[in-house]
């Protein structure tokens, strides 16, 4: 019936909304320290069952090789993040940091401990290394303080995080960065704020240092970019935008043949 027309496609718009709502939000981090683009995938809805596969012919020719089924539709199944590594952008910062490889940092805000793939970090007021923010400083995990008078800071691969006091020609060990990993990352919940939350889903926390059992080496005075690629981006939204019409189109459609419906006249 035509009624069904107009509820599958609506399904099929409501669907490639939620698409269109996800490119734009990768476009608008395209710029987005650490960022991870995601994508939206689709599944189709159940179907009304006109004839059953292999039913028994009732002309005696046996099972029928092929069935009636007429399908009501589509729905977004799931939004998957892709976290492919970014390109490095150079900064000349002593305090920006970028993971090459697997892994993530660990922050703590509000009693809780969030991850990130951003290491714009700063030095808060009490000497302690925090991931700068619009809002306030989350201190990174385990915490490691500057002192005020050093002169020099080294971010080593693996972690070591070393100072240069004043009258001194050796660097000075005052913390170890850590990396923090997920068996499942796609797992874990966004927050915001280029900050994700441990869930059932992301599997166990692994913490360890840079460079060991499969973590990310680090690398001082460069930032990881955003992994969107903004042509591929630009291609998806054309394409989602036509599938869109089309589905409008089909809604047209249906609304035509009901209309026709309505229009009959006996003589």
């Amino acid at each position: 019936m035509s009624v069904q027309t107009l509820y599958t496609a609506a399904t099929g718009m409501d669907s490639l909304q939620t698409k269109l709502d996800v490119l734009a939000n990768n476009l608008a981090n395209v710029n987005t320290v650490g960022f991870k683009k995601a994508r939206a995938n689709f599944e189709d809805l159940f179907y009304r069952q006109v004839r059953l596969p292999g039913v028994d012919d009732q002309s005696g020719g046996g099972p029928t090789p092929t069935g009636i089924a007429v399908g009501l539709g589509s729905r977004v199944s799931s939004t998957q993040t892709d976290f492919q590594q970014g390109a490095f952008q150079t900064t000349g910062n002593q305090l920006d940091v970028a993971i090459e490889g697997d892994g993530f940092f660990q922050v703590s805000y509000d009693n809780n401990l969030y991850y990130t793939r951003a290491g714009n970090f700063s030095i808060n007021a009490n000497g302690q290394l925090v991931m700068g923010s619009a809002n306030s400083g989350r201190l990174l995990e385990p915490q490691i303080n500057i002192p005020p008078e050093a002169t020099d800071i080294s971010i080593g691969d693996t972690g070591v995080v070393q100072v240069r006091l004043p009258g001194t020609t050796t660097l000075q060990q005052v913390g170890q960065l850590q990396i923090a990993r997920f068996l499942n990352p796609e797992g874990l919940l966004k927050r915001g704020d280029n900050l994700f939350e441990e869930t059932d889903a992301s599997g166990q926390l692994v913490l360890g240092n840079p460079g060991q059992d499969g973590a990310g080496l680090l690398r001082q005075s460069a930032l990881e970019a955003s992994n969107v690629e903004p042509v591929q981006e630009l291609i998806d939204l054309i394409t989602t935008q036509r599938a869109f019409e089309l589905n409008s189109q089909t809604v047209q459609a249906g609304d035509q043949i009901l209309q026709l419906i309505a229009n009959l006249r006996r003589f």
